[in-house]
């Protein structure tokens, strides 16, 4: 089953010819350059494939993106507000190394070297990044900053933290 990652919304339509603009968390200016196809969540849970006729970078959150099929206004404002998705290997290959949206699926380590178990979601906020991890079959969320984060190795594809005391038993 292909595994599908959440890379933002449409958030506008733009223009009079169905260009949309995609508000992205990839961390860096993006083209969807050799990407087929990108996911609209439509109704929750439901992937529905669009075609990509075209892109042009806004800037390192927006791009321009003109689907296939697409051709007015009002059918763009339709997909507005829209979640996008695509498929790993696509994502894989957009994501900025440095973005914290890369880290999905990433090992979480704590500085005991207790394995916690992948990262399933990145909760991007102002100061800091919570990342989603399942903890013993409880959602948990862990802080990401300066003061917790220790390295991360993008070849073993683990993240190594020092976590405040007590953190974990809030969890478990």
């Amino acid at each position: 089953m292909t595994n599908y990652i959440n890379i933002g919304k449409f958030v506008a339509a733009f223009g009079v010819k169905g260009d949309l603009i995609l508000k992205h968390a990839l961390g860096k200016k993006t083209m969807l350059k050799d990407i087929e196809a990108v996911f609209v969540e439509e109704v929750k849970g439901s992937y529905l494939p669009y075609f990509v006729e075209s892109s042009k970078a806004k800037d390192t959150e927006e791009t321009y993106v003109k689907l296939d099929s697409i051709d007015t206004r009002e059918a763009a404002a339709r997909l507005s507000t829209k979640n996008v998705w695509l498929p790993e290997e696509d994502f894989r290959k957009l994501a900025g190394k440095s973005a914290p949206i890369s880290l999905l699926g990433f090992i979480l380590i704590t500085d005991e070297e207790e394995n916690l178990g992948p990262i399933e979601e990145v909760i991007e906020q102002p100061h800091q990044v919570l990342l989603r991890i399942d903890l013993d079959g409880k959602e948990a969320l862990i802080p990401l900053h300066a003061e917790t984060l220790d390295r991360i190795d993008h070849q073993k594809k683990e993240v190594h933290v020092t976590l405040p005391d007590g953190l974990l038993d809030i969890y478990r």
